[in-house]
């Protein structure tokens, strides 16, 4: 670079009497004036804010978050309620500054157990849309220990990487929500002693992650190689949330309250158990007993779950939520300029069809689409401005659709 000048454009001293010059197109910066500027410019510029752009401040409480969710979740309060304080709980260490005390907060991973349909996966995406930190949602299913085909344990945080564009700082802080845990665990209660492939394996790889560690990562996922860049993250502020439906685990939890009952109270101690929620008594030997591993249940120190949806609940999961599929199914015809109404009596008739199928919330879309189809296909060709769903229209398009025959005996 050409030289511009022997003294600097600041201060005016020359070369000899400074450390370094800088030299720029029209003008010259010593090591010392750089140093000021720096200050200068550190004090004029805005106070700077959080780890993740909150000021303690500004952070959403619980009851807040909870709030949040109940526009689009309907019910499981005792879940939003963890879920809620984990979140807040997770912003409050990020920001966390050093003290004299040491008193250093450490993360509380948390697990949640329900049927399939009750609103897991469901909760994670409504809380990723409030949070300020990088969200990813990964399955478990994919997940197969080293060496056989699949996805390697590491790929979860290549979904985090994908969630906060690379960025390994914002990565460092974010939030993984881990589905279908159930899936991966132990077949039998023998320990494995050679590798299996999407059993206890799968679970001990997860502990590096869970616990904290420094991971290498492959950025764009699959399986790793030797001659793969790969990204160091460090797990140690990655917020862990597990779900699972663990079909099955209401049988242990049964067995296991049935053992702690002796004697005449017996009957009386069973009768106040509520047989239709087993799920509200789980503990973490349930889980033990169902398959995880003490070392990864010790590593998910929160333990909630999810309500059963009775039919009150479906009912409202249909009309109620800012999303509910009956406003997703009017926005729809909107679209196309038609008007689409509804009587109560179908509403009625969807709830009835999806407790038959017991597939939960999940059961109410494929009811209501069946119903709806012909209509979606046909309208928009014609000049119909409205559409009103009676129960004799529902009936007659369920009849004949594909759906009816999934019927649970």
């Amino acid at each position: 670079m050409a030289k511009t000048g022997e003294n600097c454009t600041f201060c005016g001293r020359s070369r000899r009497d400074v450390n370094l010059l800088i030299n720029g197109i029209s003008g010259a910066i010593c090591d010392e004036c750089a140093r000021q500027a720096y200050e200068i410019v550190k004090e004029q510029m805005p106070e700077k804010k959080s780890a993740f752009g909150l000021h303690k401040e500004d952070l959403p409480k619980p009851e807040d978050i909870k709030t949040f969710l109940d526009q689009y979740v309907i019910g499981q309060d005792e879940a939003k309620r963890y879920l809620a304080v984990a979140v807040y709980n997770h912003y409050k260490r990020l920001i966390q500054e050093v003290t004299p005390d040491d008193v250093e907060i450490e993360k509380s991973n948390i697990i949640m157990v329900g049927a399939t349909g009750t609103g897991k996966t469901l909760l994670a995406r409504t809380i990723a849309k409030l949070l300020h930190v990088p969200f990813a949602i990964v399955d478990a299913t994919v997940l197969t220990e080293a060496g056989y085909v699949g996805e390697d344990i590491e790929s979860i945080l290549t979904r985090l990487l994908q969630a906060a564009d690379y960025d390994v700082e914002a990565a460092q802080r974010g939030i993984v929500f881990i589905d279908e845990i159930d899936k991966i665990a132990r077949k039998s209660d023998n320990p494995s002693i050679t590798r299996d492939v999407s059993g206890e394996g799968v679970q001990q790889g997860l502990l590096k992650l869970l616990e904290g560690s420094i991971v290498n990562v492959p950025p764009q996922g699959g399986r790793k190689h030797p001659e793969q860049k790969m990204i160091a993250v460090d797990t140690k502020n990655i917020l862990f949330i597990c779900g699972g439906a663990f079909d099955g685990i209401e049988k242990k939890i049964a067995q296991r309250l049935n053992t702690r009952v002796v004697g005449y109270t017996a009957s009386e101690a069973t009768a106040q158990v509520d047989r239709n929620n087993m799920l509200k008594y789980i503990t973490p030997a349930d889980l033990k007993s169902f398959g995880l591993i003490p070392e990864i249940i010790g590593r998910l120190p929160i333990l909630t779950y999810l309500n059963p949806l009775d039919r009150q609940a479906l009912r409202n999961i249909l009309t109620e939520p800012k999303n509910s599929i009956i406003k997703q199914y009017i926005k729809l015809f909107e679209m196309d300029g038609i008007e689409l109404t509804f009587e109560e009596e179908v509403f009625e008739f969807i709830v009835d069809k999806a407790l038959e199928f017991k597939l939960g919330a999940r059961g109410l879309r494929s009811i209501v689409e069946a119903v709806m189809m012909d209509a979606m296909y046909s309208l928009p060709s014609t000049t119909e401005k409205k559409l009103r769903v009676t129960l004799e229209y529902a009936k007659e398009k369920f009849e004949k659709s594909d759906v009816n025959r999934l019927q649970v005996a």
